[in-house]
């Protein structure tokens, strides 16, 4: 159950309450594709640095170990050891990111795995049935993800296809919560809003898929190589055709300034791996800017990485010592750039929260825009 606990404007301050415990809206979902997080993050890293909400991927999981499996070995959260909400994903993106590799057709999609080959077919019941067996907290509808520059007449079947699939999903999640071997018979569904750049298509299917009375609604398709200013543009148009009083998620989204744009707008659910991926890479978020660790002017540099941050490796370490772990390639200096970037992000979506909360959300916005451009 979603409770809208205040709005300023567009902003949402709400509260999810789930099997696995409630969850504070807006919410930054941390990414662990493989049911973990890439870095060596471990489940008792991600307690300490504020992480509310896991999401794994349906599709990886089904390739390697196994939905099976992880159902055979209690679920994903007894699995990876996680007593807090998972939302898994639907396998829908990898129709869009696994082009090459896929045929789509009414009763689903055929795939070859990047894995080994095999073929695989996922349609909505066995998206539904996979992450039955993942026992996620959430579970995302089976859709398909067009390209951002598809021609309307593609995007508009792809979206007819979309909602149909969506019915077969709910009608499929249904019966598995049913079933007396369920692990998790209270699984919540969220259907995906697609429909490109073109806002008619996006607004006529919020508002069919409004009508099914879902748990959550996500905004599919916007980070698949549109520009920032469409994205903002279909998010105006498309979120207020979408239920106030249930979760509103932006699939894949995205830097802190899209995640503020878009609060701003009404969202308050979001995921992405650019935390993880840029502290892989050593570039660190701080409420200046963006940091490329590597560079030689830390070489010499005692400070943390953001003076005040409590993450673990602002709270141990220099900037000059994280440099030498990442020129080196030692695995520790990506994994302390990662904790900070997703604590940077989990303390960001607070900061969110308690601006909402005391009704000046614009203000704090406008400050945290400025603030990070600065470097």
């Amino acid at each position: 159950m979603y409770e809208l606990l205040k709005k300023d404007g567009q902003a949402k301050r709400g509260r999810l309450h789930t099997v696995h415990g409630t969850i504070e809206t807006p919410v930054f979902m941390n990414v662990g594709t493989a049911a973990a997080i890439k870095g060596a993050v471990s489940t008792d890293d991600l307690r300490g640095i504020k992480t509310q909400v896991e999401l794994s991927n349906t599709y990886h999981l089904h390739v390697r170990p196994g939905d099976q499996i992880v159902k055979k070995l209690g679920g994903l959260h007894k699995f990876m050891n996680w007593d807090k909400p998972i939302l898994t994903d639907s396998g829908g993106f990898q129709v869009f990111s696994l082009a090459s590799l896929r045929k789509i057709k009414e009763e689903g999609v055929h795939f070859h795995s990047h894995v080994d080959g095999r073929k695989i077919f996922m349609g909505p019941e066995e998206s539904m049935r996979i992450q039955s067996n993942l026992a996620s907290t959430i579970a995302m509808a089976f859709d398909e993800c067009p390209s951002s520059v598809a021609d309307k007449k593609y995007i508009a079947n792809s979206v007819e296809r979309t909602a149909r699939w969506l019915k077969r999903c709910k009608a499929e999640m249904e019966r598995l919560n049913t079933l007396p071997d369920t692990i998790n018979p209270h699984q919540m569904l969220f259907g995906i809003n697609q429909g490109g750049v073109y806002e008619d298509i996006r607004i006529a299917h919020a508002e069919q898929i409004s009508e099914l009375d879902l748990d959550g609604y996500a905004v599919g398709g916007l980070a698949v190589g549109e520009s920032h200013e469409d994205m903002y543009r279909i998010l105006d148009a498309v979120v207020p055709h979408l239920p106030e009083n249930k979760p509103t998620y932006l699939m894949g989204v995205g830097t802190p300034a899209n995640i503020l744009e878009a609060v701003d707008r009404g969202v308050d659910f979001f995921d992405c791996v650019y935390p993880s991926r840029n502290g892989r890479h050593g570039h660190v978020y701080t409420n200046h800017g963006k940091m490329n660790l590597f560079n030689a002017k830390y070489e010499l540099d005692e400070r943390p990485i953001e003076e005040g941050c409590g993450c673990p490796a602002c709270r141990s370490y220099s900037r000059a010592y994280i440099r030498h772990l990442l020129k080196a390639k030692e695995m520790l200096g990506m994994r302390l750039c990662v904790l900070h970037n997703l604590y940077f992000y989990n303390t960001m979506m607070e900061e969110i929260r308690d601006a909402i909360e005391a009704g000046n959300y614009k203000a704090y916005k406008k400050a945290k825009l400025e603030g990070m451009s600065a470097i």
